[in-house]
């Protein structure tokens, strides 16, 4: 395997792990790979680090959803201009061109779905692009970028006597 690719699936499993461990995984240096992780950034292919947050743990309402947008483009105006417009709402966390029944998908936050609602009605529909939304709440994260929130407390399945 290619040593940027391999460095690449280790910091997707953890992007905390020191330069010493990722280097005794890689067989590389560690001088390499603080190097390959500088090019890598530099280069525009590791974009930033984050976090994955189990947010029914924390103290305080956060609501994610996600909204399919269906768009009529013309002549002046192609997705990447919507697109631009779209991802500098900071209650958008990622934004996606798509095949299928819509063309983008968004993934919004905010602190309510009142404020994922009126986020949606009142910031993205209104784009002249935009011919329809429909919204998703998430109700159960139970995998979020690779791991799994498993140890959830109780079994909401229902019961089924014969």
């Amino acid at each position: 395997m290619d040593a940027k690719r391999e460095l690449l699936d280790l910091l997707l499993s953890n992007a905390r792990e020191s330069a010493t461990d990722l280097a005794r995984q890689t067989g590389l240096d560690e001088a390499e790979v603080e190097a390959l992780i500088e090019e890598l950034e530099s280069d525009g292919v590791v974009r930033g680090y984050k976090a994955v947050v189990d947010w029914d743990r924390v103290d305080e309402e956060h609501v994610q959803a996600e909204v399919e947008l269906n768009v009529e483009l013309d002549r002046e105006t192609g997705y990447e201009e919507i697109a631009r417009r779209i991802t500098k709402f900071p209650q958008v966390s990622s934004l996606r061109l798509v095949s299928g029944n819509y063309d983008f998908a968004v993934d919004v936050e905010g602190k309510s779905m009142h404020d994922v609602s009126n986020f949606v009605s009142e910031q993205i529909a209104p784009i002249p692009e935009v011919t329809q939304t429909v919204t998703h709440f998430v109700m159960e994260t139970y995998k979020e970028r690779g791991i799994e929130f498993g140890d959830r407390d109780g079994d909401d399945r229902l019961s089924v006597s014969p």
